[in-house]
């Protein structure tokens, strides 16, 4: 059973990032502020989830949450600052753009920067432990598999549809035939004998 809250706070905010170990695309985040008494029987990490159910549930969070946002950082910035700090700048989008301040802030994994004094906590596994950080991968993982499919249509080769930028064994074929598009992260090892040299 997931908990509610972690903090005694009302207005307590969850956030979590999707994208990070892909190889393009952005990494995004998602933050939700859930009402007391929320309830959703197949919430879980969205790791844990189908497709389908993570679809289902879109919605249902959306139209339940108190407040929701969702932030895409780019590969260019995710070069200029690399991954962790994009993936945590996307956090710091995401609970800007809330239409509530949160009073308290819980974040998937161990790393985090304070947001404008607002006390916050880190929780390893905080998508199987905590609603709100569940329900944030949840938006996070389907507004970029949406945000990939539309790429995918413009770079079918890849078949990001299904990969979603993971460094599949055909991404990598994909890319070592055709080259790297912009979405590509050029600070990521995209091909693993990117850095043998040909002595």
């Amino acid at each position: 059973m997931l908990k509610f809250n972690y903090s005694e706070f009302t207005l307590e905010c969850g956030t979590d990032e999707a994208g990070r170990g892909c190889l393009c695309g952005p990494v995004t985040a998602a933050a939700v502020i859930l009402p007391k008494g929320f309830k959703s029987p197949i919430l879980n990490d969205s790791k844990q989830l189908s497709k389908k159910k993570r679809n289902l549930l879109k919605p249902y969070i959306e139209e339940h949450a108190l407040a929701y946002s969702v932030a895409h950082i780019f590969p260019e910035k995710i070069d200029d600052i690399n991954i962790l700090n994009a993936s945590i700048l996307a956090m710091h989008q995401a609970i800007e753009k809330l239409k509530t301040t949160p009073e308290f802030i819980i974040v998937d994994g161990n790393k985090f920067k304070s947001y404008k004094n607002i006390p916050h906590q880190t929780i390893i596994k905080g998508d199987s432990k905590y609603l709100s950080i569940a329900a944030a991968s949840i938006l996070a993982k389907t507004y970029r598999d949406d945000f990939m499919e539309k790429l995918d249509e413009e770079f079918p080769m890849y078949n990001w549809k299904q990969n979603k930028g993971y460094p599949t064994k055909e991404h990598r074929n994909a890319i070592k035939k055709y080259g790297i598009t912009d979405y590509h992260r050029k600070s990521f090892r995209l091909l693993p004998e990117q850095f043998k040299l040909e002595l």
